[in-house]
């Protein structure tokens, strides 16, 4: 390559508002020469560019990592930048870092010389509900470009085309669309990787194996050239090893490898994580001994949510005879939809790097709001030893809203983000029993601020107010738009909850009229209940707006009770402590569904979804109980099975202890979702039990769960 000017080099690269190294973004390996910030004082920064091999850059070839997709980058005082990647993928990394240090009219000289630790970094679409839309899928592989992630897995589970109909090829549009991502991709030299899901009903036939390869060949013609099997959250005639290593290596030899210019194929098993795995069954050492070298086999860890540790790692690893790829469930929120995630990327292990080929994220539907978390997995999967999870939050807080054309409106909005972000971080109760810190910073005040200490709850009341601007401040920005959208419902609950907070607090230092603010706290937490039943502040799928769950509303709720006991105590009053409400309880002798939430709004009482494989033992059942007496309407459930409604009992009890058994039933054969009879409507009750009766242990789901109630 010749020597060009930075203008016609870099033309599709937006410009840093400041020049800085320590903010480039994944962390560089290597990092020497750090100069001072110099303005460039209408100068034209001189790029020097290429790959090694060629002429231009020869005498710089040795100054480059050895390793796959590294880079050498140079910045000088006289003005002159040397960018030379291993690879055509290094060089494109190069200019992403020189884009990063070089501001509008300013440079920092610097030597850089840099490599990822993991070969294969990004994120896996395979989350259950609203797929990405095609305008999110084009942004998401801009940001993975920016990001130096190289790997996009197409694999959600409400693509029809991907899962129920994986037979069938894609109607014109969606092809057109699908061979335009493809096309994002390798301009931000992302692998497009597409996912097929044929394990909830596959035959294995010749024939299905052969609908299989003519689907791969369909793909392969709109440009694919990566491709990955999914046999995951299936069980049955689909979940066997050995037929699942016989398709993959059939695919592998008289397809892949006979292709020539197709990426290694990558396998998601059935048995995925480590609870699930039944060792005395062999399920993971026959993938390890059958499946051909070099076909990549995920792993989500020692249970669908979880991190990832070096004992872990060995463990799988030594199973399936390869380096596992890593599927992270995280951020993605699909089983705690009335969660949103906005926290760091943290507690995987910083010494994995040589145990696992690859690294993906399952995010959020929610695709602008999860870049937060997937800026730090691309930071913690290309530099793992360096990887500082806070910092690196704190400049993806900056990223999402960057816009150099309003750098005052920028600062305010990332400010007032990261104030929002930290009542935003944990997922609550959650079958996985995986959650996250929350709310650090509260910590030292929340307990003192419950036992009434007045200078905790002014700083409490002070932080109230510091969280009620930032939310008008993210209600009406300009810096994301996209962003905005998605949160906008929980923007929205969380300013409620600050001005909660704000009468509590009032309440408690006695600053204000104590009834005013008494009934104002009372009606806003009714507010706040009813929010999640308006139109349109759900998204589709959501089954709730929650926010500041694991210290903020506690403290306020404690903080609110125990003001008004002493309030009480001190004036001979009788007001109601008691404000938070909470009509039904549900529990069950099922592991999997012991820790379910669910949402009640407009008379539906609905539960959050386990998206995996559910084992339900023999008499076990899940019970949810009212706090009163209900008149039940219709109710309809899906298991995720066909034709098993026969194998469970559904029980009303009234409050007199009364009980009447509800039928269930399909409305056709083959038929997934469970229906009730016609005797449940006006029948009264004050607890449900849902019990399996079939006398066996049963593998089904639990797709989703609703219920009309009054």
């Amino acid at each position: 390559m010749k020597k060009q000017l930075l203008l016609s080099a870099l033309a599709c690269m937006s410009l840093a508002a400041s020049a800085q190294v320590s903010l480039v973004s994944p962390r560089p390996q290597e990092v020497s020469g750090e100069g001072a910030v110099t303005a460039l004082d209408g100068k034209t920064l001189t790029v020097v560019q290429g790959v090694v091999g060629d002429k231009a850059v020869k005498k710089y070839a040795k100054l480059v990592p050895q390793q796959a997709e590294g880079y050498y980058l140079s910045i000088g005082a006289d003005g002159k930048a040397v960018l030379v990647g291993r690879d055509a993928q290094g060089l494109f990394y190069a200019q992403q870092t020189l884009r990063q240090i070089t501001g509008k009219d300013s440079v920092q000289t610097c030597t850089i010389k840099d490599w990822p630790d993991v070969a294969w970094r990004g994120v896996v679409e395979g989350f259950y509900g609203r797929p990405w839309s095609h305008e999110h899928r084009l942004r998401q592989l801009d940001f993975y470009g920016r990001q130096k992630m190289n790997v996009y897995i197409y694999g959600p589970k409400d693509d029809p085309y991907h899962r129920r109909f994986w037979r069938k090829p894609y109607p014109a549009d969606e092809a057109a669309r699908i061979k335009e991502l493809v096309e994002k991709a390798k301009e931000n030299h992302v692998k497009f990787y597409w996912a097929i899901h044929p394990g909830v009903d596959i035959k294995w036939t010749t024939e299905d194996r052969d609908l299989l390869v003519e689907k791969l060949e369909r793909m392969y013609d709109l440009g694919v050239r990566a491709f990955a099997v999914f046999f995951d959250d299936i069980s049955g005639e689909g979940a066997k090893a050995d037929k699942q290593a016989e398709l993959l290596n059939y695919v592998d030899e008289h397809f892949v490898k006979a292709k020539g210019d197709v990426s290694p194929l990558v396998l998601c098993p059935t048995e995925y994580n480590r609870s699930w795995a039944n060792d005395r069954g062999g399920y993971l050492r026959t993938l390890g001994k059958e499946l051909n070298a070099g076909i990549e086999v995920m792993w989500t860890g020692n249970s669908v949510v979880h991190c990832i540790d070096k004992e872990s790692m060995e463990w799988i690893n030594e199973r399936i005879q390869r380096k596992a790829y890593i599927w992270w469930n995280f951020p993605v929120n699909d089983f705690v939809r009335d969660h949103i995630l906005l926290g760091p990327a943290y507690g995987n292990g910083l010494d994995i790097a040589p145990l696992v080929s690859g690294f993906v994220s399952n995010p959020m539907q929610y695709a602008e709001t999860s870049k937060i978390s997937l800026y730090n997995i691309a930071d913690y999967t290309w530099n793992m030893k360096a990887y500082d999870y806070e910092s690196s939050w704190e400049r993806s807080l900056v990223d999402i809203v960057k816009n150099p054309e309003l750098t005052a409106e920028e600062d305010r909005a990332a400010k007032a983000l990261r104030t929002f972000a930290t009542y935003n971080e944990d997922l609550g109760p959650n079958g996985h029993g995986f959650r996250r810190e929350e709310s650090r910073h509260l910590a030292p005040i929340a307990r003192l601020a419950t036992e009434g200490n007045p200078e905790a709850i002014r700083q409490l009341a002070a932080e109230m107010d510091h969280l009620a601007a930032a939310c008008n401040t993210l209600l009406t920005t300009r810096q994301n738009p996209w962003l905005t959208e998605e949160l906008r419902p929980w923007v929205i609950q969380t300013k409620y909850i600050a001005e909660y907070g704000q009468r509590i607090c009032h309440m408690a230092l006695q600053s204000t009229d104590f009834e005013e603010d008494y009934y104002a706290a009372r009606d806003l937490s009714r507010i706040m209940y009813d929010l999640e039943g308006q139109p349109g502040m759900l998204h589709e799928y959501q089954t709730g707006i929650k926010s500041a769950t694991l210290v903020l509303m506690p403290t306020l709720n404690k903080l609110f009770a125990y003001t008004v006991n002493e309030y009480n105590r001190e004036q001979g009053t009788h007001y109601d402590a008691v404000v938070e409400y909470q009509p039904f309880s549900l529990s069950s002798d099922v592991p999997q569904l012991a820790q379910l939430t669910y949402s009640y709004q407009g008379g539906q009482l609905k539960v959050n979804p386990v998206n995996e494989v559910v084992n339900w033992p023999a008499g076990k059942a899940l019970v949810i109980e009212c706090d009163r007496e209900v008149t039940l309407g219709g109710m309809d459930f899906n298991l995720g099975t066909p034709d098993v409604a026969g194998n469970f009992s559904l029980v009303a009890t009234n409050a007199a202890g009364k009980q009447q058994a509800i039928s269930l039933l399909h409305y056709k054969a083959g038929e997934q979702v469970i229906h009730t009879g016609g005797e449940i409507s006006g029948m009264k009750c004050k607890t449900m039990t849902l019990t399996n009766t079939s006398g066996k242990d049963l593998t089904v789901y639990f797709r989703n769960f609703r219920s009309e109630m009054k």
